[in-house]
């Protein structure tokens, strides 16, 4: 039967129902970008040109929040019985090659037509390639790049819920540890709070930890309370975020709720997942279009956007859209086979040898897992089945 499972055990088939939610969310954010958007064409309003897109469209931008739901369920899945080196070496290799394939593309093509952004100096380019850039005030060669410096920030905390061993009670504490400090940054003037609490986004992380531990344990009362908090801390923000994705004025006379409804789907879908509802869906085509969402995230906008520019007095404005996003797609598939997946897995290599030699290196009298007491090594490596 779909959904059933061993209490305490990962679910043993592939969840294509997440690669349907990822390859959905990246094509609204996409939408945004190409319809949304007025710089793409050179207008202050994209009204006359997608009558019938626009009202959509201006919530595309929402396809972030959906994919930091799906991020806190699937790192948490990942997570489970790694170290911490092997999760970095996981991380890592998934995140880098399509990343640095995407920033060659995109400096490439802002070379060519430097139209609607010029690309800025070699130095920040440089920077750029270290991922870290948001931290240091660099610019972003591509704009849709300061999501994955919020996802670098929750690798971080989670990777101290990791060091002591990833468990049900451990990641109920990390919940209520981070949901805490989202409540309090914003009231402090503690810059290293605010910057690891993530106020804005944490709420969606966190309900994909609970959906995930509904998914390998079973729901409760305590999950679904975490959930359901985390959906109204998140409302908080919505405006917020409409300001600075439509702009102020364009935010004002927007209603909210659509965005709160993009959301409360969001979640709904999560939790069909995490019950196993979705478990039925078995379409193997959504592996692949899985694979290619995040190269296609890491190209589309900056690239994209300014294809539609040079291009949109030569093509009508449906046709060019569709013939930018078609691009994406097939550049996107062709890093993702030629690039992502033979360099990942020489740069899995690689830093697995690294963290070989580290544990090499490491002291005879320091303590390792092996060292550790019968008891103590099974609480560290197995799911804790009584905190539930």
């Amino acid at each position: 039967m779909a959904g059933t499972r061993t209490i305490g055990q990962a679910p043993a088939r592939r969840l294509y129902a997440l690669d349907a939610i990822r390859i959905s969310a990246a094509l609204f954010v996409v939408l945004y970008h190409y319809v949304g958007l007025g710089r793409a064409w050179g207008l202050d309003s994209t009204e006359h040109l997608f009558p019938a897109l626009e009202p959509l469209a201006l919530y595309g931008w929402l396809g972030v929040e959906v994919f930091f739901i799906v991020s806190g369920f699937v790192i948490c899945m990942s997570a489970w019985g790694r170290t911490v080196g092997e999760f970095a070496t996981s991380r890592v290799s998934r995140l880098f090659p399509a990343y640095w394939a995407g920033i060659a593309f995109t400096a490439l093509v802002l070379w060519v037509l430097p139209e609607v952004w010029r690309m800025g100096g070699w130095t920040d380019i440089l920077v750029n390639i270290t991922m870290f850039q948001g931290g240091l005030g660099v610019p972003n060669l591509d704009h849709a790049y300061w999501t994955l410096f919020e996802e670098l920030k929750f690798y971080a905390l989670f990777a101290l819920v990791i060091r002591v061993g990833v468990t049900y009670r451990n990641c109920i504490v990390f919940i209520g540890l981070w949901t805490a400090a989202g409540v309090v940054a914003p009231a402090t003037d503690f810059q290293l709070l605010h910057f690891f609490a993530i106020p804005q986004y944490s709420p969606y992380f966190i309900a994909g930890v609970a959906f995930y531990l509904m998914r390998r344990f079973r729901p409760s009362g305590l999950l679904w309370g975490i959930v359901g908090c985390q959906f109204l801390l998140a409302q908080n923000y919505i405006r917020g975020r409409m300001a600075t994705n439509l702009g102020p004025e364009l935010a004002e006379r927007l209603p909210i709720w659509p965005a709160q409804l993009i959301i409360a789907i969001g979640f709904l879908t999560m939790a069909a997942i995490a019950l196993g509802w979705l478990d039925r869906i078995q379409w193997r085509w959504l592996s692949t279009a899985g694979a290619i969402t995040y190269p296609l995230y890491i190209i589309h906008m900056t690239a994209g956007i300014t294809l539609i520019h040079h291009f949109r007095d030569k093509m009508p404005a449906g046709a060019l859209v569709g013939t930018v996003t078609a691009t994406m797609l097939v550049v996107a598939w062709l890093i993702h086979r030629f690039v992502e997946r033979p360099l990942s897995r020489r740069l899995r290599s690689a830093m697995r040898s690294g963290v070989e030699e580290i544990r090499r290196s490491t002291p005879a009298h320091a303590p390792t897992l092996s060292a550790l007491p019968k008891q103590r090594r099974e609480r560290v490596s197995q799911p804790d089945l009584t905190h539930r």
